[in-house]
């Protein structure tokens, strides 16, 4: 009997971030970035009261929700696509402009979906190196060819937690030739409050060789429901209605989208507490020897190279307090270093006492 045959792909596969530890019920996973505050009380209440009907499909289009965005951004709602988290926008993208022997650009360090997805449509990925952990225009440059088709990066970028500032954009998107696309991936752009950065979005709302990525996972806390959007050119947007999923974004997570985007005290809330304890947990663990990024989105990554203490062991001692960070080795490939996601009040607390303990002081 001949055996079924599918195709075989020389993919790591996307690992998260672990949110559970054998034997130890109550877990602090700082290891998602998830939002510390969790949802907007708007999203609670009208999930609790909305009389969703399961047995109907959603909205195909997002319509309502395309619009709450258009209105929230100030942008064209016809150059809006909404996908079951920014990550399936990705997957679009790669299906609608890749082939095989086409070229992506990806910085050394970022977020692991834009390989994942070029892999998978058979494209070849190319890594820009990064200076100090900071993505660099000049060898993103430097990488460009005859083949290069998308140029992916998040700004704040993930794992690093270092950005790009307004100006260095602008450059990068002059400088490559003009029909490369250059997708910037906003996922954090919510926490950024630097003088000298600006959003994708904001930067480049009426360019069209330039798509922007956004989410709901991340701030407006709906990371469970996978809802996140894209936007660019409307004949590029045309073009992903026409391959995406008809139902893709469930009508539980259209709703709670829309209402999160009204609630502004709770999007401030979170922006004062994501810089109060970003700080404060830099300030504390500089004590001990472990460096890392300057505050910008709602992660650290922590470098151990000065540090008495190697990543792995640190790791693990915080693993057996219940307390989870995410490895930067596993698809990152970073040596003795971890990421720590800024969590709730008592996440923090706890996190800070743990350490002191591990330390001895």
């Amino acid at each position: 009997m001949t055996g079924i045959k599918f195709k075989k792909f020389r993919i790591d596969p996307y690992k998260p971030g672990k949110s559970s530890i054998n034997k130890i019920k109550k877990i602090v996973k700082l290891s998602a970035n998830e939002s510390a505050l969790g949802m907007s009380p708007r999203v609670k209440k009208i999930i609790s009261k909305s009389k969703l009907n399961f047995f109907r499909y959603p909205d195909g289009k997002s319509i309502a929700l395309r619009s709450q965005i258009s209105k929230k951004f100030d942008c064209d709602k016809d150059k809006i696509i909404c996908g079951a988290g920014s990550d399936e926008v990705i997957q679009m993208l790669c299906q609608l402009f890749l082939k095989s022997r086409d070229e992506v650009i990806v910085p050394q360090f970022s977020f692991l979906m834009y390989r994942i997805y070029t892999k998978i449509v058979g494209a070849k990925v190319v890594f820009a190196k990064e200076i100090k952990f900071r993505i660099s225009i000049l060898e993103i440059i430097k990488k460009v060819t005859k083949n290069t088709k998308i140029v992916f990066l998040a700004n704040p970028n993930n794992p690093t937690g270092t950005y790009l500032t307004k100006s260095e954009l602008v450059e990068l998107r002059k400088k490559l030739r003009k029909n490369i696309l250059l997708v910037i991936d906003d996922a954090y752009a919510e926490y950024m409050l630097d003088s000298d950065y600006k959003s994708g979005l904001d930067l480049f709302k009426n360019k069209d060789n330039v798509f922007i990525l956004r989410t709901f996972s991340k701030i407006y806390g709906l990371s469970s429901l996978r809802v996140g959007w894209g936007y660019g050119s409307k004949k590029i947007i045309k073009a992903l209605n026409i391959i995406k999923p008809p139902f893709n974004v469930n009508e539980v997570a259209q709703k709670a989208a829309q209402e999160t985007l009204k609630d502004t005290k709770f999007l401030k809330r979170s922006i004062k507490h994501n810089v109060i304890y970003a700080t404060k947990l830099k300030n504390f663990l500089d004590n001990y020897d472990i460096s890392s990024n300057k505050v910008s989105a709602n992660f650290l990554l922590l470098d151990f190279k000065k540090c008495k203490i190697k990543a792995k062991i640190f790791y693990e001692k915080l693993k057996k307090k219940g307390i989870i960070l995410r490895s930067t080795e596993d698809g990152y490939r970073m040596k003795n270093m971890l990421r720590l996601t800024i969590g709730s009040k008592s996440d923090n607390l706890r996190f800070i006492k743990s350490v002191k303990g591990i330390f001895g002081k």
